[in-house]
């Protein structure tokens, strides 16, 4: 099959190629794909529909799959186009599920997939083929992955052509024509005063054409007794209909030059609602944004965390670290003693997380604007990540009575778990302790409380916005910045990064005669594990409620959640006695009287 007036060219993945970690795509891996139409987007970012740039056709051929894209008419769509011609982008990826490997070690191969979508991918970032492995979310066997080529793609250079040309790239250096605007547009982006100025050329304009035509715009009156020529604004036929004759439209625009209000004079000629001829308001962008928190550390989370394909963890560790355990020194006819240590073991078992949601079908089909299905279901699927990180990091702050309470059992906090996994490191304040003050601290504890950490490689803090900001606002004696960025105190910290995390301010957490206030959290997420049967399969539900004539949508997933590495995490609060905390407020509450 042929296509025409593709915009882009190139292969999305080639068959025979060894992947960096030695994978083989077989020539049959993807033949179902051939002629299949899929979506085109940057990145592979599936959850916003804003990232939608087009779409692709594939074209299985003997040395790879080719895809030839088109891109929409978007505002992302044309940026996107922009960058190709420039040569910003020129790089392809596929996203992939259902895959089957046969074969063993170092060359396994691709055997069998599904393509679900094409993506754009910055240029040179993936100098040569890979396969990127992810969580899967199919319902069938197989994993899911992102597919790097590492060819370059080629633009379109003539309608219908396609079959690859060695033409050079249009130069981009050279000046583009500027896009034409709406006459309201330019009039929209005029002073008052020039506004002014066209309306009284518009009317000098009218009056030429109207002395052209034989008729007088002085004149009201008909004296040749003809017939009135007469437009009406609204084509009604009705008697009482509002005519604008040329007179009258010449009368409209000499007023208007005198008030500079063009609404003013129709209105003073009997034409209400003249708000009517003017076109409907529209939104921005294509879809309703969401008022939402910094959602980049769901993202961070969710990537970064290990994932297995079971859902029952069980972790089984020998503590060593007693004396018991320790080699020993022979003396000659003395009993040489056994080595003791005790085995330490945790399971954790799953639980289903869930987020349900439902439209009117009335509104369904009355809201013709966007595609709210879609919409939703994007909404749902991001707060359904945000609730599931949210459990990771410090739990999902329900009471334990609550119905709708993950349970600590199944997807364990790291803030609240055994101090076998996370060690609590308290920072030691008064109700006096300044910010700065507990920002010193903080840094102190966290530098210290380093030496215990057991965890793999260097780790990441994880901390509300606020003790952040006040570790950056630290100065010397001399009023200078101590820190004055993110990457120096995250080198001060002994941290690769820091990512703050909104849902963390303000939490806090009693025992016994103490409150404990989360300051950050030290880890390295690949010491979480996040197991999933059947791949980690997150499922979408629709149902029609035939009583209530309502559309219902369901989103969840059934996955469990611990450390699995002992002392691979830190937790830094503050301790501050809980009487000092309840003197403090009995004392604000009477400065008010």
């Amino acid at each position: 099959m042929a296509y025409e007036g593709y915009d882009f060219a190139g292969y999305a993945t080639r068959y025979g190629v060894p992947c960096a970690d030695g994978r083989i795509i077989d020539k049959t891996a993807f033949l179902q794909n051939n002629g299949k139409k899929v979506p085109l987007v940057y990145n592979h970012q599936h959850n916003d529909i804003s990232s939608v740039l087009g779409h692709a056709f594939l074209e299985c051929r003997e040395d790879g799959v080719y895809a030839y894209g088109y891109f929409n008419d978007t505002d992302n769509g044309v940026e996107a186009k922009n960058q190709v011609i420039h040569g910003d982008l020129d790089s392809l990826s596929i996203w992939a599920n259902r895959l089957q490997e046969s074969g063993n070690p170092p060359r396994k191969h691709v055997a069998h997939g599904d393509i679900k979508e094409l993506s754009l991918v910055l240029a040179g970032a993936n100098p040569g083929a890979f396969i990127e492995e992810i969580v899967a979310h199919s319902d069938e066997e197989g994993y899911e992955a992102f597919i790097y080529s590492g060819d370059s793609i080629e633009l379109n250079h003539s309608e219908g052509d396609t079959e690859k040309e060695d033409k050079p790239m249009a130069d981009t250096n050279k000046e583009q024509e500027p896009e034409s605007k709406s006459a309201k547009e330019v009039f929209d982006e005029m002073t008052e005063e020039q506004k002014q100025v066209a309306i009284a050329i518009a009317g000098q304009a009218v009056e030429e054409a109207l002395k052209e035509h034989g008729i007088d715009p002085e004149n009201d009156d008909d004296d040749e007794g003809g017939e009135e020529m007469g437009h009406s604004c609204f084509d009604n036929t009705g008697e009482d209909t509002n005519v604008l004759s040329h007179d009258d439209m010449v009368t409209i625009v000499k007023e208007a030059e005198k008030t500079g209000r063009m609404s003013d004079a129709f209105l003073a000629h009997g034409i209400e609602n003249i708000e009517y001829l003017f076109p409907d308001a529209q939104t921005i962008n294509g879809a309703p944004d969401f008022i939402k928190r910094n959602d980049e550390w769901v993202n961070d989370v969710m990537n970064n965390v290990h994932h297995t394909p079971f859902s029952r963890i069980k972790s089984v560790f020998a503590d060593i670290t007693e004396d018991e355990a320790r080699a020993k020194g022979y003396i000659k006819g003395k009993l040489k003693k056994e080595e003791v240590f005790s085995l330490l073991k945790r399971t954790t078992t799953p639980q289903t997380i869930y987020k349900k949601q439902k439209i009117d079908r009335d509104d369904y089909i009355d809201i013709v604007d966007l595609d709210v299905v879609a919409w939703i279901k994007t909404e749902m699927r991001m707060m359904l990540d945000e609730e599931i990180a949210r459990a990771i990091l410090v739990g999902d702050g329900r009471l334990a009575s609550s119905d709708d309470k993950i349970s600590e059992d199944h997807i364990r906090p790291i803030w609240t778990d055994a101090d076998l996994y996370t060690i609590k490191a308290a920072v030691n304040i008064t109700k006096d302790s300044t910010s700065a003050e507990i920002a010193k601290a903080f840094i102190v504890e966290a530098i210290r409380s380093r030496v215990q950490y057991k965890g793999s490689g260097t780790p990441t803090l994880y901390a509300p916005d606020t003790i952040i900001t006040e570790c950056l606002l630290l100065e010397d004696k001399n009023g200078r910045m101590i820190y004055d960025t993110l990457d120096k105190l995250a080198t001060v910290l002994r941290v690769s990064k820091i990512v703050t995390v909104p849902v963390m301010e303000n939490l806090a957490r009693t025992k016994e005669t103490f409150t404990y206030k989360l300051l950050g959290i030290i880890v390295n997420l690949k010491d979480y594990n996040v197991g999933a049967d059947k791949g980690g399969a997150v499922n979408m539900f629709d149902d029609f409620d035939i009583d209530y004539n309502a559309m219902k949508y369901l989103i969840e997933t059934r996955c469990s959640g611990a450390m699995i590495k002992p002392y691979g995490a830190i937790a830094i609060e503050t301790k501050i006695a809980t009487s000092e905390l309840s003197k403090a407020s009995s004392t604000s509450g009477q400065g008010g009287n």
